[in-house]
């Protein structure tokens, strides 16, 4: 049997640009390294003074060093770190896969997760983690996005969660009550428009990114959700974004661009510089990524609140990263061990809780640290609940993320234009989602 990795698996969730030769037949039984479970040695692997190399993406460099420092403190294994800048990591995880290169363990962004497990990049972790006794607590969005014909390869490494943002002191300065964020959209419409009314001098109601994919997939898929209503079919291959919902998400951005309460910025930012603004204090209200609420309080009074729906709801995109054992390793139960670890109370509380991460345990949700932040147990809260996703698609990339890809040609001519080629767009989505 041989394991067939290729061009065209790998190239799917990576950038256009991204070329890569012997990829397809990148090896056989001989070498193929731990595409089967790890080996069976308790639930909590192997711990025998092993080292392991670990690959993460820049943005998680802080999480990932707490983690891989408090394991390394209490462990006869070490993990290496190696830290890959965002815009490189697909390419050097795709060229470690075909060169059968690939560390023991790696990260990655959970939208590329169903691609990569479908490559059979990731080992099968479906046994040792149903002997966790606490499996059924582990973020199950996450779980699901590295669930492949029945198999999960994946396990949350940090989650990275959308929420509502305000700034409580402009709000005071607008006359709203500084501690009550919008629970509907005409309410997130209402409140950008009064603090826009200000008409102080660099202020603006909101800000989103104009040009960037996935900022608006991470940001506004929960608006959809929270709405009870879908993006996309269950198995990822057509696009709902013509719904209801949907155009009531578009239809507010395009009233706030109308009556000038979106920074003009906005128009070109591609994600480089979406969350600026508010840092600096210039922003009344928009979506966030909770994992900056450390930053952003260092300048800002801030408010948090779920995302939510047309009439109310919340939901979130449960985003951040997942991680596995890769197909090349040959140390899976010692890189088990560190992945079991991850799960544990002490990794999930005594460091990632402790920094402001979200836990990924549903039963770790009220710790001690959240428990002095209750913007940090709403974080937590909404990370469980019921319409809070990870959307899955083999061809997430090439539809969402990419630059100009169709969905960003969808949302633009939405907010920017008058809004008649929804129906067009939106068959531009599924065109891409669609293909083999």
């Amino acid at each position: 049997m041989r394991l067939d990795i290729s061009k065209k698996a790998i190239a799917g969730i990576a950038v256009a640009t991204l070329t890569m030769t012997g990829l397809a037949a990148c090896g056989g039984d001989s070498d193929k390294g731990s595409t089967a479970a790890p080996a069976a040695a308790g639930v909590d692997g192997v711990d025998d003074g092993s080292e392991l190399a670990l690959w993460t993406r820049a943005p998680l460099e802080l999480q990932a060093k707490a983690l891989v420092d408090k394991y390394n403190s209490g462990h006869k294994n070490q993990v290496k770190l190696t830290i890959v800048p965002n815009d490189d990591y697909v390419a050097k995880v795709g060229a470690a896969a075909g060169g059968g290169q690939l560390p023991d363990l790696f990260a990655a962004d959970i939208v590329y997760v169903p691609n990569w497990a479908k490559a059979g990049l990731f080992a099968d972790l479906t046994d040792s983690i149903a002997k966790l006794p606490y499996a059924d607590k582990i973020n199950q969005a996450h779980l699901a996005a590295g669930t492949y014909e029945n198999k999960k390869y994946v396990l949350p490494f940090v989650l990275d969660l959308s929420v509502m943002f305000w700034n409580k002191d402009l709000y005071k300065e607008a006359g709203l009550d500084p501690e009550k964020g919008p629970t509907t959209l005409k309410e997130f419409k209402e409140q950008a428009l009064a603090v826009q009314k200000l008409n102080k001098p660099g202020v603006n109601g909101t800000y989103f990114g104009g040009n960037c994919g996935g900022c608006n997939v991470f940001t506004w898929f929960p608006m959809v959700w929270a709405s009870g209503a879908d993006v996309m079919n269950p198995e990822g291959t057509k696009s709902l974004l013509n719904g209801t919902a949907a155009k009531e998400v578009y239809a507010t951005w395009r009233d706030l661009q109308a009556a000038g309460a979106i920074a003009a910025g906005s128009k070109d930012e591609t994600g480089a510089t979406w969350v600026a603004a508010f840092q600096q204090g210039k922003i009344g209200v928009m979506p966030y990524p909770a994992t900056l609420l450390p930053t952003a309080d260092k300048t800002v009074k801030v408010g948090v609140a779920p995302l939510p729906g047309v009439s109310g709801g919340e939901s979130t995109f449960v985003g951040g990263d997942g991680i596995g054992v890769s197909k090349d390793s040959k140390k899976s139960s010692q890189a088990w061990n560190f992945l079991a670890w991850l799960m544990s109370e002490k990794a999930q509380v005594d460091v990632l809780a402790a920094n402001n991460t979200s836990v990924a345990r549903s039963d770790l949700a009220d710790n001690s640290f959240s428990a002095k932040d209750p913007r940090v147990a709403l974080i937590n809260k909404v990370a469980g609940s019921a319409q809070s996703k990870t959307p899955v698609a083999i061809n997430f990339q090439q539809a969402f993320n990419a630059p100009g890809s169709p969905w960003v040609t969808l949302f633009r001519n939405q907010v920017y234009g008058d809004g008649s080629t929804l129906d067009k767009d939106n068959e531009a989505v599924t065109q891409v989602l669609g293909q083999q």
